[in-house]
């Protein structure tokens, strides 16, 4: 989605955002089309651009706190669902969110991320990484030829979809054979990304786990087998994680799409969370900031992870992976991203539009991306008018 935006000085913008329906709210996309649930999450983007024309804030968290309640109240009659997820209408106003910022960058003459960032954010974004490496996901249907493409290529994250079909101990047994294989494959490889020269495993099991005991087993399988101390994150494993208390399990948990509000980091935390997936691509900037700040006050370990990103959003994302403090284990950020498994053929074409598109930071490079001062000056290009989008309002 495209938003443009203009103040009564004439200063113009454009701001870019994505549409995720089954990761923001499963419910809403299996009670309609894929089209459908699309044209629901764009009708709120519509919705909140009504309410904020002709209005002023003083920044745009400020506008984010303002309009979220009556755009998700909105959301919530469009949808007929009252129980409707935060996350939903979050990702609707990305694109919103986005040419906030940057308008408010034109208006006080910023010209790279640094200068953006308020005060009460930059103790906590005060990093620049050299390298961020790049965790790409291996789904359950990737096949073994495209992984060890990965894995000569460089990479030293391997994101690994679990929480495959079927019942609940079906579902563990299969996980099982699953990691174990992709061990099998990984394991011959060395890389100088992380602490232990050795490829790393981050497991995504999207809410799948009905019960602990589940995890614990699959936990206990990876120790036997001789590769628990490879997985350095597993990220929302259960269906109700409200629920679940993580303490006792050997492995660091994350939240992400349970996360909709700051005040669910500090309920994570309570039962043994230890990290949280920051997405500025899905649930804005605005809110990424300040869930940043309240983790890592409580010691939590923040990370970047969005996985069906356009080139402009990518570089939104890259830009806090790049400024966030050094992931455990790894030597530097790392940054789900999987633009050309996603996009196909049309990546190449996205990136040939890109601003800067011979930047060496646009693309990884033996597994991550390497940025240098020239990046943090350019601020990965977001602050370019990206002419492919901008085209779009001279139709």
């Amino acid at each position: 989605m495209v938003v443009r935006l203009r103040d009564e000085a004439d200063h113009e913008v454009i701001g870019i955002g994505g549409l995720a329906v089954l990761w923001s709210d499963a419910a809403v996309f299996e009670a309609h089309t894929e089209v459908g649930g699309n044209l629901l999450q764009a009708a709120l983007l519509e919705f909140a651009l009504q309410i904020v024309k002709g209005r002023s804030f003083a920044d745009p968290i400020e506008m984010h706190r303002a309009i979220f309640p009556e755009v998700h109240d909105y959301g919530r009659h469009i949808t007929h669902r009252a129980d409707l997820k935060p996350t939903f209408t979050r990702i609707a106003l990305v694109a919103l969110d986005n040419a906030a910022w940057l308008l408010q960058a034109r208006r006080h003459s910023f010209t790279t991320f640094d200068a953006m960032l308020p005060d009460p954010f930059r103790s906590y974004l005060y990093s620049r990484q050299t390298h961020v490496s790049l965790t790409p996901a291996v789904g359950y249907n990737l096949s073994d030829e495209t992984l060890h493409h990965l894995l000569r290529e460089g990479t030293a994250v391997l994101k690994i979809k679990i929480g495959q079909p079927g019942a609940e101990a079906d579902m563990v047994a299969a996980d099982m054979r699953r990691v174990s294989a992709i061990h099998e494959m990984a394991r011959g490889y060395e890389t100088g990304l992380t602490e232990t020269g050795q490829v790393v495993y981050y497991l995504d099991a999207n809410g799948r786990y009905g019960e602990k005991d589940s995890m614990a087993r699959l936990l206990d399988y990876a120790d036997r087998q001789g590769f628990l101390d490879r997985i350095i994150l597993i990220e929302e494993p259960f269906q109700h994680p409200e629920d679940i208390d993580v303490h006792g399990l050997p492995a660091r948990f994350a939240g992400d799409e349970s996360i909709h509000a700051v005040e669910d980091i500090s309920t994570r935390m309570q039962q043994g969370y230890q990290a949280f997936a920051i997405k500025p691509a899905g649930k804005t900037l605005s809110l990424s900031l300040q869930m940043i700040e309240t983790a890592a006050e409580a010691g939590a370990i923040c990370f970047v992870a969005d996985n069906a990103c356009v080139p402009v959003l990518v570089e939104w994302n890259k830009n806090i992976a790049a400024r966030l403090p050094v992931f455990p284990g790894i030597k530097g950020g790392i940054l789900e991203s999987n633009g050309p498994e996603n996009y196909g053929p049309a990546w190449k074409r996205m990136l040939a539009e890109y601003p800067n598109p011979n930047a060496s930071w646009l693309t990884p490079d033996r597994g991550t991306f390497i940025l240098d001062e020239a990046y943090y000056q350019e601020s990965g290009g977001i602050f370019h008018t990206p002419t492919a989008y901008s085209d779009l309002f001279k139709l």
